[in-house]
């Protein structure tokens, strides 16, 4: 068993969002095409705290051909353990963390055991900067504004100006004024030449750029997008901020219909309000593999991801790879010994 920490999962992780990214679009394309088993995810949660949650997300991800064939990753099967205690964030500690198992594809033994809070951020902001750059409009991209001044947004920036080189500008918001300040502070340490500010309402940020990325602890639908642009786009990452109404007045993208549309998020609410799926324009497997779709540029388009455990199976089995040729991690070889 092949262990990695959060600090070697980093190391293997930083400055490769290029490859991340490509990981991810793989992962997509596969699932698309049906080279995927992909239970529902499980949501454990309890009584006496009610935004907390634990959620188990298995998955297999096959390749090509299932044949390992020239250029083509093994296929690979694991589950992601994740937790969510937003409270954590009054306590100066991170709202998730998570563990990710890979299991061999030979015997069905476990092989890794990683830290998945950061794998599962940055899947997140690679998917997120793959819609924007693939649902892109005709014209350069060049400022995003951020709802939400956490970890994933952060994340969400830093793919998003890998991806998009005209990116210049970002406006932040989020409820807690000592947030946005910290996170533009960090912005000028990591991000040198990227111009930041802030906005006071949420309207104003909603209206900055044609570009949104909305991740926060929203647990039902809050958000007026009457403030956006035509054309705007709306990585709606936390699943549960937009109404039923906007939803269905929306270009909506998903990465899988079947996995959104359950445990009341935005869509699931929608659908119940509809009685069908028939507002989901497409899948954003379906859009990589026909190739880019443009932007409508009069109309409100929402990337709504799931977040499937494929993609955090994908990105593990990256940072294996890299951890191995960078001889990263523990290795404990009789983790399974049934000797004492």
């Amino acid at each position: 068993m092949l262990i990695l920490t959060a600090r070697e999962v980093r190391q293997v992780l930083d400055g490769a969002e290029h490859q991340v990214v490509g990981a991810v679009s793989r992962a997509y394309r596969l699932h698309a095409a049906g080279r995927t088993v992909l239970p529902h995810s499980l949501f454990l949660r309890f009584p006496e705290a009610a935004r907390d949650r634990i959620i188990a997300l298995p998955g297999y991800l096959g390749n090509a051909g299932d044949a390992g064939g020239p250029g083509d990753e093994e296929p690979v099967a694991g589950i992601k353990w994740i937790s969510s205690f937003p409270g954590n964030l009054d306590a100066g500690l991170e709202r998730a963390s998570a563990a990710i198992i890979l299991n061999s594809m030979r015997t069905g033994h476990p092989e890794v055991l990683l830290e998945g809070s950061v794998v599962s951020a940055r899947r997140t902001a690679a998917s997120a900067a793959l819609a924007a750059a693939t649902l892109a409009p005709r014209e350069p991209q060049t400022g995003v504004t951020l709802i939400g001044c956490g970890v994933i947004n952060f994340e969400v920036l830093t793919f998003l100006r890998a991806l998009l080189p005209d990116l210049a500008e970002v406006t932040l918001f989020d409820l807690d004024p000592a947030r946005v300040r910290a996170f533009a502070e960090r912005c000028a340490a990591r991000l040198p030449g990227l111009r930041t500010g802030t906005a006071e309402r949420i309207e104003d940020a909603l209206a900055a750029h044609r570009l949104v990325s909305i991740a926060t602890t929203a647990a039902a639908p809050h958000l007026d997008t009457s403030p956006c642009r035509p054309g705007t786009l709306l990585l709606h990452l936390s699943l549960r901020d937009l109404t039923p109404e906007t939803v269905l007045s929306s270009v909506n993208i998903v990465d899988d219909a079947d996995h959104v549309c359950r445990e009341a998020t935005s869509l699931h609410l929608a659908e119940q309000r509809a009685g069908h799926r028939d507002f989901i324009a497409d899948s954003i497997g379906a859009v990589l593999t026909d190739g880019r779709r443009d932007r409508d540029p009069e109309a409100l388009t929402v990337f709504s991801p799931f977040g499937l455990g494929v993609l955090d199976l994908a990105v593990a089995d990256l940072v294996r790879r890299r951890a191995r040729e960078q001889g990263l991690g523990t290795d404990v070889p009789d983790f399974l010994s049934p000797e004492a």
